[in-house]
């Protein structure tokens, strides 16, 4: 790549060496500037992108990623009466005609706050390539890191507390895409462990604020000619993260973090697990303006003793997730905070022979609770053995663009990567408006 550019600079005439360096370090940081012309084709890439806009019905989102494949049969989309079944039996909810699983009694007590699909469908079968797709409505290219979500939300309508990031993820997926081409301030702050908090936010013992701020404008002289060098998006973007970490350094904010806060009962009730745990961090965040938080829970790649290892994962999940809704509603949260329950692909109907459910993309499920969405309603349906979606076929693209559509994300605006290609919020999905109250 640098033979070919250099060979481009200098067919072009006159260049100075100071040209072309510059010119090579935007190339190569992947922070070119748009060009000026874009043919007609690159839009009509995207010309079947969903116009519809609305005001939105959720300010925030508290997304619960099941890391593994859940099984749908096993959760949200039990069947009786026929083998695919197993061992596992549905039992009633709080809203009529919707049942769950037996693993779910504390999600079956909020069910008349949310809506589970039961008709999602994908075309990736593989973990990777299934949790990218989830979370940005792209395949997996070895060229181009797409954003996810909690990105898009953050270039389009920012943050609602100042000193806070937009953006949490809780748990230690490395494959999480992150801000994707976005300039690295949209990315998520991490946070491996909800029980530790933040670590490293404090001014180490022994240094004054006098000094620190002396070594903070020592590093600006140091790098200053380099910025005027090179003012491109991601060098400027990095600035702005140390500016941004020096500013939540100082918030009275930052007390969000610390779980100890909160009663004893309040953190049993969600379960004194990581995933527990993160999900009250989560209802913490957002009651202080943050507006994107995810929560991961792995485990669900039950390719051997399902009927051991579903009970298990379901037990954490089931007790975080009834507790998060029944306290955000108790907070006056639920209303404009959007649940999301979902997962790379569902399980095989058949059990194998190592008493476990294999990968299976055609069929699974997700759930959305609050933020505008139906109560007590179940959108979709498979068959009855949990083989093949029979009424209204949901595409991973179609659930990423009906949040955004509960956010007021603009779904057909164009914006272009680094590399000039053109990208929507949600590929071409179209949101599914009935499962909205």
């Amino acid at each position: 790549m640098k033979k070919e550019l250099a060979s481009q600079l200098l067919r072009s005439g006159e260049i100075t060496r100071r040209d072309f360096a510059a010119r090579t370090a935007s190339s190569l940081l992947g922070v070119g500037l748009l060009g000026q012309t874009l043919t007609n084709r690159t839009f009509a890439a995207f010309e079947d992108a969903s116009p519809l806009k609305q005001v939105p019905t959720a300010r925030n989102v508290i997304y619960l990623y099941m890391s593994g494949g859940q099984s749908h049969l096993d959760t949200w989309d039990p069947k009786e009466g026929v083998e695919t079944a197993g061992p596992v039996k549905p039992i009633q909810t709080s809203a009529d005609g919707v049942r769950l699983s037996e693993f779910m009694p504390m999600t079956a007590k909020q069910m008349h706050h949310g809506t589970v699909i039961r008709s999602m469908s994908s075309t990736q079968g593989a973990h990777e390539q299934g949790n990218y797709m989830m979370h940005t409505s792209y395949e997996l290219r070895g060229t181009i890191r797409h954003p996810s979500m909690g990105a898009w939300l953050d270039v389009f309508q920012g943050g609602g507390n100042s000193t806070l990031p937009n953006f949490v993820f809780v748990g230690n997926d490395s494959r999480h895409p992150g801000a994707g081409f976005f300039p690295a301030v949209h990315s998520p702050l991490y946070v491996n462990n909800p029980e530790n908090g933040l670590k490293n936010v404090k001014i180490q013992k022994g240094l004054t604020e006098e000094r620190f701020k002396g070594r903070l404008d020592l590093a600006a002289e140091l790098d200053q000619n380099f910025r005027s060098t090179f003012p491109h998006r991601n060098v400027k973007a990095y600035a702005e993260m140390y500016d941004d970490a020096i500013a939540m350094m100082k918030s009275e904010d930052l007390k969000a973090f610390d779980l100890t806060e909160e009663k004893g009962e309040t953190r049993e009730a969600y379960g004194l697990e990581a995933f527990g745990q993160g999900c009250l961090l989560a209802r913490r965040l957002v009651e202080r303006g943050v507006r994107f938080v995810e929560v991961s829970l792995g485990g669900w790649d039950t390719h051997q003793a399902n009927f051991v290892r579903v009970p298990e994962n379901c037990n954490v999940l089931d007790r975080a997730l009834g507790a998060l809704v029944a306290d955000l509603d108790a907070h006056g949260l639920l209303e404009e905070t959007l649940v999301v329950v979902t997962t790379e692909f569902g399980r095989t109907p058949d059990i194998n022979q190592n008493v476990g459910r294999d990968h299976y993309p055609k069929a699974f499920s997700a759930a959305l609770f609050g933020g505008g969405v139906r109560g007590g309603y179940a959108y979709g349906q498979t068959d009855p053995e949990g083989r093949e979606v029979v009424e209204n076929k949901l595409k991973i693209q179609d659930l990423n663009a009906s949040i955004a559509y509960a956010l007021g994300l603009p779904l057909n605006q164009i914006i272009y990567s680094p590399s000039k290609r053109p990208f929507t919020i949600a590929d071409r999905g179209q949101p599914v408006l009935d499962l909205f109250a």
